[in-house]
């Protein structure tokens, strides 16, 4: 839908349709395809997408893959050489060996001749190739032509320069590895990163959150920090519609085990949770009256502190109102989580809560910042070595 200053942004609906759309694209290019991807999977749509970047080097376009190391561990060394061999310039970002896999690029982005762009949810999967309802997960993103692009192609470009983690080249590329905002005539672009310092993505959603009355969120994994959380209790008490649509199914028992230990306060307060039925939810779509927010993130920590994401931020009535529509259709294919049938579940899927937050709280966010504290300790190092 139209946004300000000749931007188009459209809704990819499901991961089918999204994943068709980026397919067509990558047929059509002419110049240039730029794709970074947490999980490339080895399956049919795999290969797919595969030989249609092959045929598009042999037919001159510059293609350049980037694809996160631990999310497509699975993937073999080799699978991608027939694109070698056809000229492109593949890459694994934060290779296992370094010893740094926490840090993981989650980004979801394809960018077509600097001219359209794709973000979204979904990776290039089997799982990801359905509509959520009759099969596969249920996903979502958009298209983007318009002022957006460039400054997501250059996002691209800095990750894939920083790909290997090599020290010396690594300062090269700083300015794309803190948390960062680009604001735009048409909404605003947040490039997530590592770090503990001041995340602009963070803040302002939470600021959106507070002043609007109809807040709806849907997120595949719910663990937010704390300010989020307390933004979404306070507008409930204040009156706004807060509504929460997380996954009834989920492909990580103790993110949906933590996300569970969260229900009570938010139902305290007067939040409406809803956990989606059909299939498992992996969507991130975030709206407040108006505004739209998209991309990779999840409303949890690992998102919003230690990986990299991309999330794009438009206000925009239309865009919105079918996000809204899109919305309430996954509500009829939800359960509602009541406040008293909550309070009645059994104690033993309390301690289970408890200790999955546990995990993911404190020790997972701890064990990344500590392997935070060791690059920059040696990101010093090899200044002090140079001088």
């Amino acid at each position: 839908m139209p946004a300000a200053s000749g931007t188009l942004v459209r809704w990819l609906p499901t991961g089918r349709e999204g994943l068709a759309a980026m397919m067509e694209a990558v047929g059509a290019a002419a110049r240039s395809i730029d794709l970074e991807m947490y999980i490339f999977e080895d399956s049919d749509v795999g290969r797919r997408f595969r030989d249609a970047l092959v045929a598009a080097s042999r037919r001159g376009v510059r293609v350049r893959l980037l694809v996160d190391a631990f999310g497509s561990f699975e993937l073999r060394y080799d699978f991608f050489q027939p694109l070698i061999d056809a000229g492109a310039e593949c890459r694994r970002f934060n290779p296992r060996e370094l010893g740094r896999y926490t840090y993981r690029d989650h980004r979801k982005l394809v960018v077509i001749d600097r001219e359209l762009a794709f973000v979204t949810g979904f990776n290039i999967g089997r799982e990801y190739d359905g509509d959520g309802v009759v099969g596969g997960w249920r996903d979502l993103g958009v298209g983007v032509t318009g002022e957006f692009v460039p400054p997501l192609a250059e996002a691209f470009a800095g990750m894939f320069g920083a790909a290997s983690f090599r020290h010396r080249r690594l300062a090269r590329f700083r300015k794309h590895m803190v948390p960062q905002q680009v604001p735009l005539g048409a909404g605003t672009l947040f490039l997530l990163s590592p770090g503990r310092e001041r995340n602009p993505a963070r803040e302002s959603l939470a600021a959106d959150v507070l002043r609007s009355r109809l807040v709806r969120l849907t997120t595949a994994y719910f663990l937010p920090p704390r300010r989020l959380r307390l933004a979404m209790s306070t507008a409930a008490r204040q009156g706004a519609k807060v509504q929460l649509l997380v996954p009834g199914k989920s492909d990580v028992r103790m993110a949906q085990l933590a996300a569970r230990g969260q229900y009570s306060r938010l139902l305290q307060a007067g939040c409406e949770i809803f956990e989606y039925q059909p299939a498992v939810l992996h969507a991130k779509r975030y709206l407040l009256d108006d505004v739209v927010y998209v991309g990779s993130a999840n409303l949890d920590l690992r998102s919003l502190n230690i990986n990299y994401e991309l999330l794009l931020r438009v206000q925009d009535p239309v865009l919105a109102a079918e996000g809204h529509a899109a919305f309430e259709g996954d509500l009829e294919r939800s359960r509602r989580i009541l406040p008293e049938e909550w309070r009645r579940r059994p104690w033993w899927n309390k301690v289970a809560e408890r200790l999955a937050g546990f995990f993911l709280v404190r020790l997972d966010a701890r064990y990344a910042l500590r392997q935070l504290y060791r690059l920059r300790e040696s990101r010093r190092a090899s200044r002090r070595g140079r001088a």
